[in-house]
């Protein structure tokens, strides 16, 4: 492939195959954070280059803070797999990605080094002012992907990108005693948790219900926003935290 010029000041180039056209008119509206789960860096940024895995991402920070470009963001990266947001099913034509190096869960998932996350602030920083992406479209893979994928995981440090001006944030709920809503309860409070969670941008169904599915959303919106407990169990915390978020979009967005 020919080497393409960066899109972000600073970064390296090592253009990767696996990427297309984006689909139906969609521009980037989203940034989506992933970690590597992989051992190393390079094996990471090998894997992505790779037509056999038939992945990639835009962008690749690693622990020492070097950014990699591998797809134009004029391109359709091929990083978010079946996912959603806001009932847009093709993640992949609206969003640019990116793979932060890191073990990951079953690997030894560590914290962020400092130089590491300071990459990724500069990176979404000029992605967000590119293509005026708003704070709250930027997520994890988990946000999309809810139970298919956990990254960037509950170490991720959402609250040093919110003070950079990267992202939606509120300071999570203190854990309270009170009454917690969990798989088997029925009822109007289980369908404003669910109508809650919709109207932010997550995939669930409004049935009323709390079954898998939805104890499955509400630990993915934990893992983002209230990552001190995720156990899918809608506590006064996660309630609290899920209503100051929604107070804090735009007007035009509740």
């Amino acid at each position: 492939m020919s080497v393409f010029a960066a899109d972000q000041p600073g970064a390296d180039v090592r253009p990767s195959p696996n990427f297309g056209e984006r689909r139906d008119g969609l521009t980037p509206e989203i940034v989506v954070l992933h970690y590597t789960g992989m051992t190393t860096g390079p094996e990471a940024e090998d894997w992505l280059c790779n037509p056999e895995s038939e992945v990639s991402s835009h962008y690749l920070v690693h622990e020492n803070g070097r950014i990699v470009q591998m797809v134009r963001e004029v391109d359709r990266a091929w990083h978010a797999g079946k996912s959603s947001w806001r009932g847009v099913a093709d993640i992949n034509s609206q969003s640019i990605g990116i793979e932060v190096v890191n073990p990951g869960h079953q690997l030894g998932y560590r914290s962020f080094p400092p130089r590491q996350i300071a990459s990724v602030i500069a990176l979404c920083q000029g992605i967000v002012a590119r293509h005026r992406i708003l704070p709250e479209m930027v997520l994890g893979h988990s946000d999309v992907a809810p139970g298919r994928k956990i990254d960037p995981g509950e170490k991720f440090p959402w609250r040093a990108l919110a003070r950079a001006g990267v992202g939606h944030y509120v300071r999570p709920a203190r854990h309270r005693r009170g009454p917690v809503l969990c798989v088997g309860d029925v009822g109007e409070a289980v369908e404003r948790l669910q109508s809650a969670l919709s109207g932010y941008g997550y995939g669930i169904d409004v049935s009323g219900r709390y079954d898998a599915a939805t104890a499955t959303v509400v630990a993915a919106f934990q893992r983002h926003f209230r990552p001190g407990k995720v156990d899918g169990a809608a506590d006064r915390a996660t309630l609290e935290t899920l209503r100051g978020l929604l107070a804090a979009l735009p007007q035009s967005q509740d």
